[in-house]
C-alpha cells in the first residue's frame, strides 16, 4: 500500500464509530446460531420457569407452566378446527392475560399473529382483517360490538371472545361482573357463531407437532410507513427472536441478579399495550427470555389507579412513552411508589423530552433509558447504555450486527454532524410489506438498509441524534395517525370542500392532530365535523383542533402544502 493509500485510509470516518462505546460484556455481532424461533423461546421459559409468576393482571397471576398450558390449547383448538400453519390469527384485545395466551399459543403452532388496535373503528378493523387475510380474530368483548358493526364486510371463519377475566378462576367471575355490570364498559353485542376463549382453554392441550422455521413469518405488524395507508409489516421469527437476542446482548449484563440471589426474578410493569411493536418485543417477548414477570396494565390512561397499583407491587424494570412518564411523574402520589429495586426505565415511540426525563429522575432516581425503533425494525434498532446516569437526549448506539447510515436523498453517506436519513441494516429489520412489494422496494436499498423516514445525525462517538422526521406523520402519544387517512375521512363530510392536517405539538400527547378545512357548508362547525370523525376514526386521530379557511397552500399543480402551514402556524406564535 502506498503512502497516500494509507493516509486515506486513516483519513476515512470510522463506519461503526459505536463499538468503541459498547460496554465490555456486549459483543458486536450477535452469534447467529443462538437465534431459534419465537415457539422455541415460549417452549423453553414454560419449562425452564414453570413455576415462576409469569403474568399479572387485575391482582391475578398465572405461572409459566399454566400460560404454556392456556398456548397449548388455543394451539390445539386452532388446529382442530381445521386451520394451518401460517394461516393469520387477529388479536384485539388489551393488556390481559388472555393476550399472551393466545399469542403464544398462534406462535408455538406456526400460525402468524395479526395485532389490531382494540379501539380501532369498524373501518379500521374491516382493512386490517381483509388485508391480512385473517381467518381467525380474537376479541375481548368490550369491543365485540365493533366486530358486529364490521361483520358484514369481514372474511372470517372464526370469531373467539375473550373477557378481562379469562384465566382468572372465581377471581375472573368477579372481573366480569365489575366490566359489565358496574362499570358498564361491556356494551351488548349479537355475534352468531362465536365461541368462548374460557371454553377453548378448558379443552383439550395436546397439540399436534409443529415444525416452526426461523423464517416462517411471525407477525404482520400493521404500520402506515409512508403513505398513510396501513401495510403489514413482515416480520418473521428470525427478526424478532434475533431482536430478543440483540436486547440481552445489550442488557442482559446489567440485569445480573444480586449476589447469592438465584431466585432473583425482574418485574417488568407492561403499560404499554402489547398490540404495540414495542412492548410486543420488549415487554413481553424480551421478559419470556430472562423470565420475568408482566405486571399487564390494562387502562395506562386510569394514571390514580394505576399508581394504586404500583404502590402494592414490587418494580425492578419500566418502560413506557413520554407522556406516560410525565403524567406518572405529576400524579400526586406518585413518591408513594417504592423504586428502591427499579434497575432501568426504558422509552421508545415517540422522542422523550428532556424535562419529563428531569422530573422522572428526581421522583424515582433512575434516568430514562431512551431507544429507538420502529414496526418495521421488530423493533429496536439502536438504544442507551443501560448504566447512563443522566438522560442523554439521544438514541443512543446501535445494537449489536445493526448497521447505521446517514444519507442524503440520493443515497449518498453523510459526514458525521450532517443530517441526513437514518437508513438500518441488520436481522431485526423486515422481510418486506404483506402484499406490498411496490412499497417494499420504496423503503429498501440496494444494498439492504431500511430507509426509517426520520432524519438524524451521526454523533463524533457514535450516537445517533434524531433531529427531525422527512414524513408527515403525527405521533400522539407514541402512536402514528396518518394525514391522509384522516384527510380522507374529512373530506367525506358533505359539508367539506377539502382539508388538510398537520401534528401540532401538545403538552399532553406530544403532538396534536390539527386539521384546516375549507367549507362547502357555512353552516358546518368544528363540534359537528369532530363528531363525525369519531364515527371513523379511533379517538387519537380525531383532529383536536379544526380551523376554517378560505384556502389552502398549494403547489402549481395542485398539491396541499401541508410544510407551508407548519410554517404559518410558526410564524404566528
Amino acid at each position: 500500500m502506498t503512502m497516500n493509500a494509507i493516509s486515506a485510509a486513516a483519513a476515512k470516518p470510522d463506519p461503526r464509530p459505536w463499538l468503541a462505546q459498547y460496554p465490555a460484556a456486549v459483543p458486536p455481532e450477535l452469534d447467529a446460531t443462538k437465534v431459534g424461533t419465537l415457539a422455541d423461546l415460549v417452549h423453553a421459559a414454560c419449562t425452564t420457569y414453570a413455576a415462576r409468576p409469569a403474568f399479572e393482571s387485575f391482582g391475578k397471576t398465572i405461572s409459566f407452566a399454566e400460560t404454556g398450558r392456556a398456548a397449548q390449547a388455543f394451539a390445539a383448538w386452532l388446529q382442530a378446527q381445521g386451520f394451518k400453519k401460517g394461516d393469520r390469527i387477529a388479536l384485539m384485545m388489551p393488556n390481559i392475560l388472555a393476550y399472551p395466551a393466545t399469542i403464544f399459543g398462534a406462535l408455538i403452532g406456526g400460525f402468524t399473529v395479526v395485532n389490531i388496535n382494540p379501539l380501532y373503528t369498524a373501518r379500521e378493523l374491516t382493512h386490517q382483517i381483509n388485508d391480512s387475510g385473517a381467518r381467525v380474530l380474537v376479541v375481548i368483548e368490550n369491543f365485540a360490538h365493533v366486530v358486529e358493526e364490521a361483520k358484514p364486510n369481514l372474511k372470517l371463519d372464526a370469531i373467539v371472545i375473550a373477557t378481562a377475566g379469562d384465566l382468572m378462576g372465581f377471581k375472573g367471575t368477579i372481573v366480569n361482573f365489575v366490566a359489565r355490570k358496574i362499570k358498564k364498559v361491556v356494551k351488548s353485542f349479537n355475534l352468531p357463531g362465536s365461541i368462548s376463549l374460557k371454553g377453548i382453554l378448558a379443552g383439550p392441550s395436546v397439540m399436534a407437532p409443529v415444525t416452526v422455521s426461523p423464517d416462517d413469518v411471525a407477525f404482520l405488524q400493521y404500520t402506515g410507513g409512508t403513505t398513510g395507508v396501513a401495510k403489514g409489516a413482515t416480520l418473521t421469527h428470525r427478526n424478532v427472536a434475533s431482536n430478543v437476542e440483540q436486547c440481552a446482548l445489550w442488557l442482559g449484563w446489567a440485569l445480573e441478579p444480586p449476589l447469592g440471589r438465584s431466585d432473583y426474578q425482574h418485574v417488568m410493569v407492561t403499560a404499554l399495550p402489547l398490540y404495540h411493536i414495542f412492548a410486543l418485543t420488549c415487554c413481553c417477548m424480551f421478559m419470556l427470555r430472562i423470565g420475568a414477570k408482566g405486571l399487564l396494565i390494562a387502562n395506562p390512561r386510569d394514571i390514580a389507579g394505576f399508581v394504586k397499583l404500583l404502590k402494592t407491587s414490587r418494580i425492578t424494570l419500566f418502560s413506557g412513552v413520554n407522556t406516560l412518564y410525565n403524567a406518572l411523574a405529576n400524579h400526586p402520589e406518585i413518591r408513594q411508589v417504592n423504586f428502591e429495586e427499579l434497575r432501568f426505565a426504558v422509552a421508545g415511540g415517540m422522542a422523550t423530552q428532556a424535562a419529563v426525563a428531569r422530573h422522572w429522575k428526581e421522583v424515582t432516581g433512575r434516568p430514562i433509558v431512551e431507544g429507538y425503533g420502529l414496526s418495521e425494525t421488530s423493533p429496536v434498532a439502536s438504544a442507551n447504555r443501560p448504566d447512563i446516569s443522566e438522560f442523554t437526549g439521544t438514541i443512543g448506539y446501535p445494537l449489536p450486527s445493526t448497521d447505521f447510515a446517514i444519507r442524503d436523498a440520493e443515497g449518498h453517506d453523510m459526514a458525521p454532524g450532517e443530517p441526513g436519513e437514518i437508513c438500518i441494516r441488520g436481522p431485526q429489520v423486515m422481510v418486506g410489506y404483506w402484499n406490498r412489494p411496490d412499497e417494499t422496494q420504496k423503503v429498501m436499498t440496494a444494498d439492504g438498509y431500511f430507509r426509517s423516514g426520520d432524519v438524524g445525525v451521526l454523533l463524533p462517538d457514535g450516537q445517533i441524534k434524531i433531529v427531525d422526521r422527512m414524513k408527515d406523520m403525527v405521533l400522539v402519544s407514541g402512536f402514528n395517525v396518518y394525514p391522509n387517512e384522516v384527510e380522507e375521512v374529512l373530506a367525506s363530510h358533505p359539508g367539506v370542500l377539502e382539508a388538510a392536517v398537520i401534528g401540532l405539538p401538545d403538552e399532553h400527547s406530544g403532538e396534536a392532530v390539527t386539521a384546516f378545512v375549507v367549507k362547502k357548508d357555512e353552516a358546518l362547525t368544528a363540534e359537528a365535523l369532530r363528531a363525525f370523525c369519531k364515527d371513523s376514526l379511533t379517538g387519537y386521530k380525531v383532529p383536536k383542533q379544526i380551523v376554517f379557511r378560505d384556502s389552502l397552500p398549494k403547489t402549481n399543480v395542485g398539491k396541499v402544502l401541508r410544510r407551508a402551514l407548519r410554517e404559518e402556524v410558526a410564524s404566528h406564535k
